[in-house]
């Protein structure tokens, strides 16, 4: 089932039940989603990876505690984690002095309690379209920064055929399975993926499968009850639940325990699952795309991976090419990794040079994509001038093979004319501007290659 454009979310945080479900009453009533917990440490969970628009915060929660302070606790931890979801504060127990504190942790209003319906409904509508106005000037700010990778424009016909197909199953639920060496993008396509589905506008949950412990898996992947094990002090909310609605993009799936594998393939299967602790099945409601650079075959073949779970997962599965199955994208992908971080460092515009293309290009690139990232960043860090050469790049032995035969200076020189005119839209003035040479030099060098010159 697709996802629909969503009211906005309200996360009430109070100790009391009857003060969350009357919250909850009042503000469902005027359209509003409402998630409750009953202790800061549960909305750490939930509003890092939920959708949440506003959180109505109360300030005390230990008993015949009325000092505020762990409200103003969450309040700094909000701060220190960048957290960008406004806050409303709630208490019984008010001052002077407290409220100033609440302001200046970052809340953006003070209710005090027992509360009056207009006026909170006023505060909350107030606050969602002050968040919202604020979010539209974030969306024009960021139409001024580089594109993100995934949406990249890739030159090589491998890329492109793999977009095409990315494109045509990116609207539907079919599960996703991601192969491929480490570094050639594989959370960015998830991310691509998820931007395509209908499920947009709800949350991309990511776990990192090899990081789970066997003993954690469960409490995790599907949360857990207060006193569900003897550590379960507070609630947890398990990853499917953040999900909802949303995408979840196993990571490393591979790494999944073999014990654990059946309980993740009942979730696939029949979309239910229990929170530990609680008896109460939930419904599952999230696409799953998963990722893995692992040969699937000899782990099955080894009985180390469920056949019928990596069917369940693999519903359509693509491959990842190497950076040097790619090699058309090579000097494009320097590049815009050097737009990026001359933007990021402050730095003033930066090429490379011809030696330092060459030099790219004949590189066999283990690290994929990840690698010349990293290439490219040292080598504007170390750039004092408006020209990167081969020497900043630090490769060891470029002339290792990228998978291309060897080429002569006049094979490699085709080549990154070649590119240049690809790069510049055949535009002779912007493609001798980066190779550069002068534009009467590279029409000579065109005619000399029989290659064409768009204009």
């Amino acid at each position: 089932m697709h996802a629909q454009l969503a009211s906005p979310v309200v996360l009430v945080i109070d100790d009391r039940e009857d003060i969350r479900q009357s919250l909850q009453l009042i503000l469902e009533d005027e359209g509003y989603q409402v998630k409750t917990v009953e202790h800061p440490l549960a909305a750490q969970t939930l509003v890092r990876h939920a959708k949440v628009d506003l959180m109505l915060l109360d300030m005390n929660f230990a008993l015949d505690t009325t000092s505020g302070q762990e409200g103003l606790a969450f309040l700094n931890w909000c701060q220190q984690e960048q957290i960008s979801v406004p806050v409303v504060a709630m208490t019984a127990w008010s001052n002077t002095e407290l409220i100033v504190k609440v302001m200046q942790l970052g809340a953006r209003d003070f209710v005090e309690k027992p509360w009056n319906n207009k006026r909170l409904l006023q505060i909350v509508k107030q606050q969602l379209a002050l968040s919202d106005l604020s979010h539209q000037n974030q969306k024009l700010a960021q139409q001024l920064q580089p594109t993100p990778l995934s949406q990249y424009q890739w030159q090589s016909p491998v890329m492109q055929q793999l977009l095409t197909q990315l494109d045509t199953v990116a609207a539907t639920d079919a599960n996703i399975l991601l192969t491929g060496e480490n570094g050639t993008g594989k959370s960015e396509f998830a991310r691509y993926l998820h931007q395509r589905s209908s499920r947009r506008d709800a949350p991309l949950v990511q776990v990192n499968m090899g990081a789970i412990s066997e003993n954690l898996f469960e409490s995790e992947m599907f949360g857990h009850v207060k006193g569900a094990f003897t550590d379960a002090k507070q609630a947890r909310i398990g990853r499917f639940e953040l999900a909802e609605k949303g995408t979840l993009f196993l990571d490393e799936i591979a790494n999944i325990p073999l014990s654990q594998q059946a309980k993740l393939l009942r979730v696939l299967e029949s979309g239910e699952y229990e929170v530990l602790g609680s008896s109460v099945t939930q419904q599952a409601n999230v696409r799953i795309i998963s990722a893995t650079n692992s040969d699937f075959s000899e782990l099955i073949a080894n009985q180390q991976f469920r056949e019928d779970l990596y069917y369940r997962l693999n519903t359509m599965e693509f491959r990842l090419p190497t950076l040097a199955e790619r090699a058309a994208d090579i000097v494009p992908l320097a590049g815009y990794f050097l737009a990026e971080f001359s933007h990021k460092y402050h730095r003033d515009s930066q090429q490379l040079s011809p030696s330092a293309n060459a030099a790219l290009m004949q590189y066999s690139w283990p690290g994929n994509i990840r690698e010349l990232r990293h290439v490219m960043e040292r080598a504007v860090l170390l750039c004092t001038g408006q020209q990167i050469g081969s020497d900043l790049l630090h490769l060891g032995n470029a002339a290792k093979s990228n998978g291309l035969p060897m080429m002569t200076l006049e094979q490699a020189e085709r080549q990154l004319i070649k590119m240049a005119m690809q790069q510049s839209a055949n535009q002779v003035a912007k493609a001798a501007h980066l190779l550069g040479i002068t534009k009467s030099s590279l029409y000579r060098r065109l005619e000399k290659y029989e290659l064409a010159s768009g204009e």
